[in-house]
């Protein structure tokens, strides 16, 4: 028989097309993070508290989220054997809710934590599993107050438990993949002792069911693991993933206090510390059409609750602390672009930020959930307390009471039209339904105008922004407040301004200076106003600021990633606030009670050093003379330290 050689080779063909096939392997270490809504029992007469569940109705855990971490192995057999362990955290308070449904006490849980056992099935890049484990979890009881809403007492008791779940689990793109999973968690029933309130006992007996969606980056094998031919998927750029994490701790020492209120930064010192924790996700939907949603788990609290200061010591520190993390949808939101044509620029990758290429004339629209300075007020050298200054007087135009929820967000609209060497953009936005509210509302609004001016001074870049606010929300007059005080001495002044609230307006404007000096050498300056004739909504106690200051990078001693930063910040009121805080008025942050007026001023330096790429260490110096306007109070000098790291 004749036996040619091209038949042979012709043979091996299909196999060796089969055998080049790219088959996704599921072996390795991976860790991500999850978002999800839930809901749980805690046994009769416990009174869950509800937390905000946003698009869905609140529950007694709302929407939640956290991290995970796990190994995979995957078998001849393609069975895929892993273990898995996270940490999931509920929801904020939903108080509309709770103040519809007052008891004299609420029962929460905090967290629950699992370590689990994970059996799949690998069908190339998808693999359903099953999983059951051990779990455990914190829950606590809200004693209330008469109103039977304010909580006076937190009781808290750990839980431990099992849990059992199911999932599928895809591989994505590059080393990314995407997971669905169901969870039921059953802890142990507690006790709680609450006859010391007149409420006898209570049994808190949780069960829980969790619905995941979430991200895993996948390591592969390591050193001491059997190797595995694990091809990697194809990167792709109609989305990206980013996260960061920042742990900021403050205090300070005694200072002069003669007297206090709530309100008023305690004098004799005080130590605390805040933690968040953020994701940036982001997808192109169509050329030009973009979504970006970012999950952020925030923890701790500011100096005195953030209370005491006008200018804030802490950017991080939100009015909504929690002694453990809480998790928000804190943006999220679609933008369309439409180019004008003519020269493009590229896009790099970053947070909120899909890499690509677009035309320099444009026209932006972005419509959802939002921080108002993600837009305005930008600042190359001061704007973002995780990476420069943390004052707040200093990375915004303070002055600019700007529409916010108490953790700084809001929902709205904005429009801008960019040219090579200008821009023009304005918003639409909610404010909350009363100050310092953490309720946004469509009745009332906000509005900003900005106009950025681009310019090179000796070759330097620079850019000049100046915007204009309105504000409408249901607020008191300082003035109207002062004036019925003095007819109705019996009459507490803060009673007074519930009473006088309505729809008014507040109105200002800033001004917003980056100048490069030299290279890694730059300058920034900001003034702001506003009319300072009725109540703060969002931001804080200020009516007029102006602050400055000098960030360089550390090029010039060998280390072109370090940071050196120094500036200051002079803070003030207008007459009527001034009255109305000496006749014992509160704002959002401050109220001593009485008032011996001089204006705040801050001093701000830091060291920013860092340690590997995406990490930094800071060490912070803040000396606010007047804290609070208030000369009868300080100086105080606060000590900081920032870990800030991110990819």
């Amino acid at each position: 028989m004749l036996v040619l050689p091209g038949a042979s080779l012709a043979a091996d063909l299909p196999l060796k097309a089969r055998a080049a096939k790219t088959v996704y392997h599921w072996t390795g270490f991976y860790v991500g993070g999850h978002f999800g809504y839930g809901d749980a029992s805690f046994g009769p007469g416990t009174n869950p508290l509800p937390e905000q569940g946003v698009i869905f109705p609140h529950s007694a855990t709302g929407l939640s989220g956290g991290y995970q971490l796990g190994y995979n192995r995957q078998l001849a057999n393609r069975v895929v054997l892993g273990i898995e362990a996270d940490a999931t955290f509920t929801g904020p308070l939903d108080g509309p809710a709770l103040a519809r449904s007052p008891v004299p006490f609420n029962t929460t849980i905090d967290y629950v934590g699992t370590v689990r056992g994970r059996v799949g099935y690998a069908f190339d890049r998808f693999m359903p599993y099953v999983t059951g484990g051990v779990a455990w979890g914190h829950t606590h009881i809200n004693v209330n107050d008469a109103d039977g809403v304010t909580p006076l007492f937190p009781v808290g008791h750990y839980h431990a438990g099992w849990t059992a779940g199911l999932g599928l689990e895809y591989a994505v793109s590059g080393n990314w993949t995407a997971k669905a999973e169901y969870e039921y968690v059953d802890l142990s029933r507690k006790t709680y002792d609450l006859s010391g309130f007149g409420l006898g006992s209570v049994n808190v007996d949780p069960r829980i069911h969790l619905f995941k969606l979430g991200l895993n980056y996948q390591f592969g094998d390591t050193p001491w693991m059997p190797a595995v031919d694990k091809p990697k998927l194809p990167e792709s750029d109609d989305w990206n993933v980013h996260a960061q994490t920042t742990v900021l701790p403050q205090g300070y020492g005694p200072i002069h206090s003669p007297y206090a209120s709530p309100q008023s930064l305690p004098g004799g010192g005080q130590f605390q510390a805040t933690w968040t924790t953020t994701a940036f996700l982001g997808a192109r939907l169509w050329d030009g059409g973009e979504v970006y949603f970012n999950p952020e788990l925030a923890q701790g609290f500011g100096l005195n609750g953030t209370l005491g200061l006008a200018g804030f010591s802490n950017g991080e520190a939100q009015k909504a602390g929690a002694p453990f993390p809480k998790i928000r949808a804190q943006r999220y939101y679609f933008k369309q672009t439409f180019g004008l044509g003519g020269e493009q620029e590229a896009v790099e990758d970053a947070p909120n930020q899909l890499a690509g290429k677009r035309d320099i004339d444009r026209v932006t629209l972005i419509v959802g959930r939002f921080a108002v300075g993600d837009f305005f007020d930008g600042n190359a050298y001061a704007k973002d307390p995780r990476a420069d200054f943390m004052n707040w007087a200093m990375w915004a135009s303070a002055a600019y009471d700007f529409p916010a929820d108490l953790p700084g967000y809001t929902r709205g609209a904005v429009v801008e039209l960019n040219r090579k060497n200008w821009a023009i953009r304005a918003g639409l936005f909610q404010v909350p339904d009363a100050p310092n509210s953490d309720i946004l509302t469509f009745k009332t609004g906000g509005s900003v105008v900005e106009f950025e001016e681009r310019h090179s001074i000796f070759e330097q870049p620079g850019k000049l922004r100046v915007g204009v606010f309105a504000n409408s929300g249901h607020t008191a007059n300082y003035r109207e407040v002062v004036d019925l005080a003095a007819t109705n001495p019996a009459l507490d002044i803060n009673d007074i301004v519930s009473t006088t609230q309505r729809t008014r307006l507040k109105y200002g404007f800033y001004v917003n200076l980056e100048q490069q000096i030299v290279n890694d050498v730059g300058l920034f300056a900001r003034a702001s106003w506003n009319d300072g004739q009725n109540q703060i909504l969002s931001f804080t106690d200020i009516d007029r600021s102006v602050s400055g200051g000098l960030s360089i990078k550390g090029s010039r001693w060998g280390r072109p990633d370090d940071t050196v930063g120094i500036g200051g910040a002079i803070n003030g009121l207008s007459a009527a606030h001034r009255d109305f805080l000496a006749a014992g008025g509160t704002g959002l942050l401050i109220g001593d009670g009485q008032l011996n007026y001089r204006t705040e001023r801050i001093l701000e330096a830091y060291y920013a050093y860092s340690v590997i790429k995406g990490v930094t260490l800071t060490g912070d110096y803040q000396l606010i003379t007047n804290p609070a306007y208030n000369a009868d109070r300080g100086p105080v000098s606060i000590f900081s330290g920032r870990l800030h790291a991110e990819f």
